[in-house]
């Protein structure tokens, strides 16, 4: 697929532009993941079927995450982004004030279409947009305010739960994207709209197939895809089980918050610097030193309880900031930008599949040790895993 093409765009538009986003998105995902696996919780009533389900969720983003080349074969990435985000808007909205279980589980399903492809187009519009800049130091800008948006997403979920209802945050995520959608709007980015084509489903899975192979057979990118899946595994494992163990610890919801609002520091502090320290040092070295550190705090955590846990929860995300503005270079710094919109959905994969594995690792050590706090040994062995392949030989 050649590099995509654009008819007009607002002249100050350029890929730190894109970068921007994280604002919003940061934001609306940290309100959502300040409360989604307790919503799950009380649906569920088990922190292991919580687990189940969330896998099972994921798998569904999985499929979708590999269908991404084909949607955009069908249509351009700027009609996709703007459908994407309308979506999560109503969406999020509905899933505030719905009360049946199934209906929110309809919806859930729903948003993981559009927060799949939402997470794969902002990095392709960055790189479309980098011109002389480098995914570096736009990954330090995207990640640097979806830090500040995640930052005070905690308070505000935990203000609007305490006054209404876990689900009602929800709606706080939909004004979010709500104005991400407006602001996208202002860019004026407009493309060629494509001609849509009947679709074939032997033909499109056939090529789904062909397109996946060829991707692991380009030179670096399976170091690249696992390195990338054990980083959204700690992520996963930290997202879905933080808020349930604080809970099932005696703490409150207020502590759960400053929890992770604590937790977003250590991302503000090095979001823009790890962009410069890239460049003089190299990726390879943080990424050691992220999952390495990492490994060892979450193999304590599966012993400590009250506050020295709590300081656990808050300093492991040091071990996630030295990480996260590097993750995904692998893929970016040896792939031709004619090849990103074929591959990145492919290699975005690599996000979804570890909440389809990682939550059901969690579960069975939940069910052998009958403790939740025994996922963090799942957590230990993704840090040590990701490790020897960065050690490997490419």
């Amino acid at each position: 697929m050649a590099r995509d093409k654009y008819i007009s765009v607002n002249k100050k538009v350029s890929g730190f532009s894109f970068a921007n986003l994280g604002l919003f998105t940061g934001f609306a995902d940290g309100v959502y993941n300040a409360v989604y696996s307790l919503v799950i919780l009380e649906i569920f009533r088990s922190s292991a079927i919580v687990g189940v389900y969330v896998a099972l969720y994921s798998v569904f983003c999985f499929v979708v995450g590999l269908f991404a080349n084909e949607i955009f074969r069908q249509f351009s990435k700027t009609r996709v982004f703007y459908f994407v985000l309308l979506m999560l808007v109503v969406c999020y909205t509905m899933m505030s004030f719905s009360i049946l279980p199934r209906t929110f589980i309809i919806l859930d399903y729903t948003t993981g279409i559009a927060t799949t492809l939402v997470g794969v187009m902002i990095p392709l519009f960055m790189s479309d947009f980098s011109k002389n800049i480098g995914m570096a130091r736009l990954n330090s800008r995207y990640h640097l305010w979806a830090n500040v948006g995640a930052l005070f997403a905690p308070t505000v979920a935990v203000a609007i739960a305490n006054h209404f209802d876990n689900r009602a945050a929800f709606f706080g995520s939909a004004m979010i994207y709500l104005a991400c959608w407006m602001l996208f709007k202002y860019f004026g980015v407009v493309q060629e709209d494509k001609q849509v084509r009947a679709i074939n489903p032997n033909k499109t899975f056939k090529a789904l197939w062909r397109n996946t192979v060829a991707f692991f057979k380009l030179p670096g990118m399976l170091r690249a895809y696992l390195v990338n899946f054990g980083y959204y595994s700690l992520r996963a494992m930290r997202v879905l089980y933080v808020p349930i163990v604080v809970i099932e610890n005696g703490f409150s919801k207020d502590a759960l918050g400053w929890v992770l609002t604590l937790g977003i520091i250590p991302y503000l502090l090095l979001s823009e610097m790890m962009g410069h320290l890239v460049r003089r040092f190299g990726k390879n070295i943080w990424m050691f030193l992220g999952f390495g550190s990492f490994a060892v705090l979450a193999a304590l955590a599966t012993v400590v309880t009250g506050v020295p846990l709590l300081a656990i929860f808050v300093a492991w995300q040091f071990s996630g900031a030295l990480m996260e503005s590097v993750h995904d270079l692998l893929f970016f710094d040896n792939t031709k930008k004619s090849q990103q919109t074929k591959y990145y959905g492919v290699f975005r994969t690599s996000a979804n599949l570890p909440n389809v594995l990682a939550p059901i690792l969690g579960a069975a050590m939940i069910a052998i040790f009958g403790a939740t706090s025994a996922v963090w040994l799942v957590s230990a062995g993704i840090g040590v895993f990701s490790i020897l392949v960065l050690a490997a030989r490419k």
